[in-house]
């Protein structure tokens, strides 16, 4: 999307904008000649990932705009305010809040710890609140002013609960954020809109969800960028209540073709399909999976291929998977061969089995088997597969997404 020059000389309040998502969009309203402020923790280089306030502030000023980088947590009321103290100080107002900031964990319930619990709301719910509550007086006075939470659009479907439940209620309370704070503020001409991507995003949090290779079924940062761009550049009482999705906003544009925002051009009609939203063209009923437990196949269509796969795994352990791998699994299987497996690549040399695990699981994957043997032999990577709904995973996420890697190295040999 080309800049336009509309956000010339406003100034924009992002959280979370040292890197990812909220970098992009800064730098992207900072090509206009933006003033932004960087609201986020990271004053010191992060072992793990890249980006600080103040590397973001030179970036921002290389792009074209001023900077101002703020350490916020945005749990913290006095951090919050004062930074919006010294924004209005350098800048004289706020015209723009775009929410930004978010902490995620995609846990079960038992496995869920309040201290975790309690992060996830207290930055994505009540810093939102937060945040935007203490910039009112300043974008009641502007004469462009918006309100944009990347957050997804409010959907009742139990697949976006069940399996973490806890992030999504938090994620749900920005979005709810929209819904009240667009009806409460109509009347004062500041724009609340929501903005949520169509696919996965590459940013530091995606790939240590699903690992490196998580560039392969994702887009790059700056769709969503162009696509806040596009919302806040237009006037703020012409809409407001509003949850966008980045694509369909981008469509409106004129911008047709998305294949220049996939990291890997190849792979742009394969992405990975974002939370809380459904395919392009695809409607919730027919996108919706077969509940857990659900035996969609023919009886018998797969008969005897899981003992035959485990039989072949089995004669494939290693005490080198082991120690690479270091986990148990255990595989709850609906479908035309209903049943309990286990894959255990942490005791010995490995072993593998019908039945529950000799020792108490680290992952717990439940899935259909037509989607289990897809998954075995390659056709069904498993971050996109528990994004999409055709795997549940209970325990270790991290340790579960770790078999995407072990069956790479086996499928040659399956």
């Amino acid at each position: 999307m080309i800049n336009t020059g509309k956000l010339a000389g406003r100034t924009l309040f992002i959280t979370g904008a040292s890197r990812g998502i909220g970098k992009e969009i800064a730098l992207k309203a900072a090509r206009d000649g933006a003033n932004i402020v960087v609201a986020a923790k990271t004053a010191e280089p992060h072992p793990k990932l890249p980006g600080t306030i103040y590397s973001a502030a030179e970036e921002i000023e290389k792009a074209g705009g001023r900077a101002h980088p703020c350490i916020v947590d945005v749990r913290d009321e006095v951090q919050v305010r004062t930074a919006i103290q010294e924004a209005v100080a350098k800048f004289g107002g706020i015209d723009i809040v775009v929410n930004n900031a978010s902490a995620i964990s995609l846990t079960n319930t038992p496995n869920t710890d309040m201290k975790r619990y309690d992060l996830m709301h207290n930055i994505n719910t009540r810093g939102t609140f937060l945040v935007s509550k203490e910039c009112l007086p300043y974008l009641k006075k502007s004469n462009h002013a918006h309100i944009l939470n990347i957050s997804p659009p409010l959907s009742m479907l139990p697949k976006w609960f069940g399996p973490h439940v806890a992030y999504t209620m938090a994620k749900y309370g920005m979005s709810m954020c929209v819904l009240g704070m667009a009806e409460e503020l109509k009347d004062d001409g500041i724009a609340v809109n929501a903005l949520w991507p169509r696919t996965a995003i590459l940013t530091a949090a995606i790939e240590m969800l699903t690992g490196a290779e998580s560039a392969q079924w994702s887009r790059k940062p700056e769709i969503m960028a162009d696509a806040a761009y596009a919302i806040l550049s237009r006037e703020p009482k012409q809409f407001t209540g509003q949850f966008f999705i980045d694509d369909e906003v981008l469509e409106g544009a004129g911008i047709k073709d998305l294949k220049q925002y996939a990291c890997v051009p190849e792979n742009a009609d394969n992405l990975m399909v974002d939370f809380f939203v459904e395919a392009k063209g695809a409607t919730a009923a027919t996108a919706a999976p077969a509940a857990a437990g659900a035996s969609t196949p023919t009886a018998g269509s797969d008969n005897g291929k899981i003992p035959q796969l485990f039989q072949k795994i089995e004669s494939l352990l290693s005490p080198e998977i082991v120690s690479k791998t270091q986990a148990v699994f255990q595989f709850n299987i609906s479908g035309a061969e209903e049943g309990i497996w286990y894959l255990d690549l942490k005791n010995g040399s490995g072993s593998c089995g019908s039945g529950t695990p000799p020792t108490t699981p680290d992952s717990t994957l439940t899935m259909n088997s037509n989607n289990f043997f897809d998954m075995f032999s390659g056709k069904l990577k498993a971050a996109p597969a528990y994004m999409t709904g055709k795997l549940k995973i209970s325990g270790d996420f991290q340790k579960a997404l770790k078999l995407e890697k072990l069956m790479k190295a086996l499928k040659s040999k399956l």
